[in-house]
């Protein structure tokens, strides 16, 4: 087999349909079919059978009656300062420890936010790892206490997951390529 007498690629051209019986190729259906919207013309590419706007009101839930227009998405809890003093002295305030001393009910996801507020008083010092108000950050602080909201946020089981699995892996993209610089500098001294 040589380069210079290979058969030649044909490619027949794409066939006019639809110009008429008398044509010959094509004339009455064309392979289209027959009858109906698919034979006579196009359907749009986001056509669902009706308008965009009823098909997305039929998507949604059906609620009837006063709640209609409320919300559907959870709301905080919230815990105010007086329900705090249920602690001891330091003692970590956290969404595991609030429905340890039963302030919040054992049934709640912790995936449900949680705010402090600032109603009563407060006596001994917490760390608090839980978003607050302006009023009970001033109660705590006042009571010798601390808000590290920022450390021991409420995070969910799956995004927790998430990170440790991309922890894993940069572990084992750093081990990798430290392997590959051990045995590149070995073949080196050994040349």
């Amino acid at each position: 087999m040589e380069l210079s007498k290979l058969p030649k690629i044909t490619h027949s051209g794409k066939k006019r349909v639809g110009r008429g019986l008398g044509s010959g190729k094509g004339g009455h259906t064309s392979g289209r079919g027959n009858k109906g919207q698919r034979a006579r013309g196009k359907i749009a590419l986001f056509f669902e059978g009706t308008k965009f706007k009823k098909s997305l009101i039929k998507r949604l839930p059906l609620i009837r009656g006063k709640g209609k227009f409320k919300s559907t998405q959870p709301k905080n809890i919230v815990v105010n300062v007086k329900y705090l003093n249920l602690f001891k002295e330091n003692e970590e305030v956290t969404f595991a420890s609030l429905q340890a001393k039963g302030i919040i009910a054992k049934d709640i996801s912790p995936t449900t936010p949680v705010k402090i507020l600032g109603e009563g008083e407060l006596k001994i010092p917490l760390k608090v790892f839980l978003p607050v108000s302006l009023g009970a950050k001033k109660k705590i602080e006042a009571a010798g206490g601390e808000i590290l909201s920022g450390e021991k946020t409420q995070t969910t089981p799956k995004t927790e997951k998430v990170s440790d699995q991309k922890k894993a892996k940069s572990i084992e993209t750093k081990e990798n390529s430290t392997k590959a610089k051990t045995k590149k500098e070995r073949s080196s001294q050994g040349a």
